[in-house]
């Protein structure tokens, strides 16, 4: 399928870049994510939210070599972008991930207090935690769940040099996921 072929040759193309301090890059930081997803059977939907959930910094990139990201609100560039593709239980986790960072630095003090320094430090420009309205709002969504646990593989997927399946090993979850929305288009 043309669309997905096109997302894992941006990925493969543009996934090099440093991920804003962090110890891996853009595309590591991917595969690491999908793969823990993979490790606790999520559905394949889930994986494939995980393997995506910042595709949005590298399509906001651009001609970006400086390494940094420069995509605010990428969650929400993402979700829109893959709406196209693939079905909400991708794209809502997706789009709901930096909330689920919010959501659980309000209620586990100890989680924000594990977050690293580049991630404490765009959690501060995301908005900080959220207020109460701000976790019942959160909890209201559909796929909140899925957010949280999307959220928590996206936080232990910064080790670097750690060998991961490739890009191709999840392109027939994708394939699937994309043919099941067309169906219905």
């Amino acid at each position: 399928m043309r669309l997905i072929d096109d997302i894992i040759c941006r990925l493969t193309r543009e996934g090099g870049r440093i991920y804003d301090g962090e110890a891996v890059n853009q595309l590591e930081h991917a595969l690491q994510c999908a793969a823990l997803a993979r490790r606790e059977s999520a559905p394949d939907a889930l994986v494939v939210a995980a393997l995506l959930h910042d595709y949005g910094h590298v399509l906001s990139d651009g001609g970006n070599t400086t390494g940094r990201r420069i995509a605010p609100r990428h969650e929400d560039v993402a979700a829109r972008h893959l709406a196209a593709v693939f079905p909400a239980a991708v794209t809502e986790p997706i789009r709901l991930h930096v909330a689920a960072k919010r959501y659980l630095c309000t209620i586990d003090p100890d989680y924000r207090d594990a977050l690293t320094p580049a991630s404490r430090a765009s959690l501060k420009a995301q908005g900080g935690p959220f207020d109460e309205d701000g976790v019942h709002i959160f909890k209201r969504s559909r796929f909140w769940g899925d957010a949280v646990r999307l959220r928590q593989w996206d936080d232990m997927a910064k080790v670097a040099g750690l060998r991961t399946p490739g890009l191709a090993t999840y392109r027939g979850a994708m394939v699937a996921l994309a043919e099941r929305v067309a169906a219905v288009a």
